[in-house]
Parts: structure tokens; sequence; C-alpha cells
């Protein structure tokens, strides 16, 4: 098809083993740990979620961050091993917790965001604005595509 011609055989094995994503998360997990901070960057966009909105319902952090129930349960447990987050009751529905920073929690928030800055700074060195807005609409469109 016109799509395999258009794209390199290396390029479609580094879309399809998810290799840009692969880099990423080494570079967000190498930065974080040489600057003191053990998390990963799944942990980090439960914990980005909670710095603009505390205290939300783990169904919240699933929808936020497209992740499912037990994969979510498996992160919010470690971020509690981690003492950066807790769960709360609900004062109007005991039945359920919702996730609350602590005071550890908090004050990761401006070292790790600028942190990730950096990271995105870096990742973005000597991408136009149009080249950057092309990326998005071609990978939005594979996305829908695959829907």
């Amino acid at each position: 098809s016109t799509i395999m011609v258009q794209l390199q055989n290396d390029e479609l094995f580094d879309i399809l083993v998810g290799k840009i994503s692969a880099t990423i998360n080494r570079t967000f997990l190498r930065t974080f740990t040489a600057e003191g901070i053990d998390i990963s960057i799944e942990q980090w966009t439960v914990l980005a979620c909670l710095w603009n909105k505390d205290k939300v319902t783990q169904q919240t952090l699933c929808s936020l961050t497209a992740k499912d129930k037990p994969s979510m349960t498996r992160l919010i447990d470690k971020l509690e091993r981690s003492n950066l987050v807790t769960r709360v009751s609900d004062h109007n529905d005991r039945r359920i917790n919702l996730i609350h920073l602590t005071n550890k929690g908090c004050a990761l928030e401006q070292k790790a965001t600028e942190l990730v800055q950096k990271i995105v700074s870096k990742a973005l060195n000597n991408i136009t604005d149009e080249e950057l807005n092309i990326s998005r609409t071609v990978l939005k469109k594979i996305i829908t595509n695959l829907l």
C-alpha cells in the first residue's frame, strides 16, 4: 500500500515497537533518578493529575490517564507506599475513597515539573511549530483509524 511505501521499514518497526515512547520513558526515568526522584513516568502522570486537582476518585484518575482500574490500583498502591498519596474517605459517601496528595507528594511538584519541562524542551529542540502540528494531526488520524 501507499503507506508502506512512504514509511521505511525501520521507521515502521520503531512505531510498532513503541521506540519513541520507550526512549521518552527512559529519559524521564534517568532524569528523575539522577535528581533523587524515585517515581516512574506512569506515577508522574497520576501525580500531575493530583497537582492539578487534589482529592479525586480513582475512577477520575483512570479517565484522566486512560488507565484501567487494576493498573491504577497498582499505581496508587506504589505511590501510597512511597508516602506521596493517601486514600481518604469521601465525606458524602464513605464507600468512595479519594486520592489525596501527602505533604511529600505536594513538595515534589515544583522539582518534577521543572524536570519534565526541561525534557520536553530538549525533545522538541529543532522542531518547528508547523512540524509539531503536522505530527499531532498525523498521530491523531492514526489513532482514529484504529479505533
